[in-house]
């Protein structure tokens, strides 16, 4: 893991971030010599997030009064 000070960060941060996403390391940014910040770069942790990815996981009834019978489906109001 890499330090780095502040005013250099400060000075190159969107270069910095560039190199974060690419190489996936680490970097611990200081001031005055004590660490400030720590930055990581973002992982996706759950792949099942995707948008739309449950669509095939649930089952459309067209009739959903049938499978209780019209006597229950009153009852359940």
């Amino acid at each position: 893991m890499k330090t780095m000070n502040i005013s250099q960060f400060k000075t190159h941060a969107l270069t910095i971030l560039d190199q974060i996403a690419k190489t996936q390391e680490e970097i611990v940014i200081t001031k005055r010599g004590k660490p400030l910040a720590q930055v990581v770069p973002y992982r996706n942790k759950d792949k099942n997030s995707t948008p739309g990815k449950l669509a095939d996981a649930f089952i459309f009834e067209k009739d959903i009064v049938s499978p209780l019978g019209e006597e229950m489906w009153d009852a359940c109001k």
